[in-house]
């Protein structure tokens, strides 16, 4: 059994954070870091059955073309995607009256809606990138044991080898998509590539304003960085723990991104909410064609 300080139960009978119960969600998560975003993705349900709020932590779960979706807001990082995936994982793989683990699991699909900004001069503002592969520089699923069983290991030498990556750094980890979602998004308008899931905006994304990079090259390699004919596209930061802990935990995971900023050309679309709006009927559309 479970102990109550490791899976703390609300007294309505919700998980901790998110405030949901088994009944509240659907199979099928959209997951947005934008608590608005939400709100956006609920306009296109019809009915709304729930919605719940608790800090960064907005839900909403509706119908669109008949599938049921649930949405859910995480907020920006690495750290709210583990209380995330292990809280949703938590409501359909554990039987949150006795805490013990269900015999039967249940995977989920979960897609990441989110903004991104590219790392190679052909990916544009306002186009679209599934992520084939996650690199990890936040280090979170170093801390859980046998990840190693679930990542791409040679990918992540090539990479350390390759930009000369240093000790005083969590260790990268490379997760991959689901093979199950992924050739859903196979149409022209969807870019492929590699994401790093960066646990700053600033510093471990390159951008420097009063403090200096422990590796000031770091972004220079990874535009030029090549493996298996996959290169590195876009940064953002969550994508490499949704993908490591919904591998480990049986789901299936896939992000898609609107690139809102190209840091080669120095282009930028800081007023991009239009431009979202079309990729979440897409991706809606998409997951239900």
């Amino acid at each position: 059994m479970i102990k109550e300080s490791e899976l703390i139960i609300n007294s309505d009978g919700s998980v901790f954070h998110l405030h949901l119960k088994p009944e509240n969600i659907a199979d099928n998560i959209i997951l947005v870091g934008d608590q608005n975003r939400v709100s956006e993705i609920a306009k296109f349900f019809d009915p709304v059955e729930f919605s719940a709020h608790n800090r960064e932590f907005n839900s909403v779960t509706g119908v669109y073309n008949n599938n049921r979706f649930t949405a859910i807001s995480t907020g920006i990082g690495t750290d709210n995607i583990d209380i995330v995936l292990n809280e949703l994982d938590a409501l359909v793989n554990i039987d949150l009256k006795t805490r013990e683990v269900k015999k039967k699991k249940k995977s989920l699909n979960i897609v990441r809606i989110g903004t991104s900004g590219s790392m190679q001069k052909e990916l544009a503002v306002n186009s679209w990138l599934v992520s084939q592969k996650s690199i990890g520089f936040d280090g979170l699923l170093n801390f859980y044991a046998g990840r190693e069983k679930y990542c791409d290991l040679a990918f992540e030498e090539a990479f350390k080898s390759f930009t000369g990556w240093i000790s005083s750094l969590p260790d990268p980890y490379v997760t991959d998509a689901s093979g199950t979602l992924l050739p859903k998004f196979s149409g022209s308008e969807f870019n492929k590539g590699v994401t790093i899931s960066a646990p700053g905006f600033y510093g471990p994304q390159g951008r420097i304003i009063r403090l200096s990079a422990s590796m000031p090259r770091l972004n220079s390699l990874v535009e030029q960085f090549r493996y298996n004919n996959l290169q590195i596209t876009n940064f953002e930061m969550e994508s490499s723990a949704i993908y490591g802990l919904s591998r480990m935990l049986g789901h299936e995971a896939l992000t898609v991104c609107l690139i809102i900023a190209n840091r080669i050309t120095g282009d930028a679309n800081n007023n991009y909410y239009d431009e979202m709006k079309k990729l979440i009927k897409k991706v809606l559309d998409t997951l239900t064609n």
